[in-house]
């Protein structure tokens, strides 16, 4: 089940973030130290949380936000122990459907373009390259950002699907 995370959960999900942040260094692709996404969040609403069985910690979540007028998907992460069984697409799904729900156009994102669970799973869900020239001036100051916090350690690309677009995509 797809929810809201509660602000108690969102501790829990630092291990989640972390350990599918290692899953990067099989191919080779080590992050610059810091603190993950999810420790900065303060508003649990923003945050959409995979809960296998209630009463359960989240398998997996979504930090989403708002990037030049449309939802942006900051961060999605599953759990190693709980990848391959769909948990992922639900999320996506429902960041989709929050933002269709919210008016938004569409749902960008950042990502490492040749990470089989990256750019190619994306584009698996309806998401399509975004070109330089159509990004916005948030969407760009973020992926300036992300090169100054050395996130680029591999190639990136920005993607997005408009929500009207996202019919055919495969729901999981």
């Amino acid at each position: 089940m797809v929810r809201w995370a509660e602000h108690g959960e969102l501790a829990g999900l630092v291990p989640i973030e972390l350990a599918a942040d290692g899953l990067f260094e099989q191919v080779g692709i080590t992050f610059p130290p810091g603190t993950t996404q999810v420790e900065e969040v303060t508003d649990p609403a923003s945050v959409l949380v995979e809960v296998l069985v209630e009463g359960e910690p989240p398998a997996g979540f979504a930090l989403v936000g708002w990037v030049d007028g449309n939802v942006h998907l900051d961060q999605l992460a599953v759990h190693p122990g709980r990848m391959r069984q769909g948990v992922g697409g639900r999320l996506v799904t429902a960041v989709l459907d929050h933002a269709a729900a919210s008016g938004a156009p569409a749902v960008t994102l950042t990502t490492f373009r040749d990470v089989p669970w990256n750019a190619p799973w994306y584009t698996r869900h309806g998401f399509t390259v975004l070109p330089e020239e159509r990004w916005g001036p948030e969407l760009r100051a973020l992926v300036e950002h992300e090169r100054e916090l050395g996130i680029e350690v591999a190639p990136r690309v920005v993607m997005s699907v408009r929500t009207g677009d996202a019919g055919p995509v495969k729901r999981l």
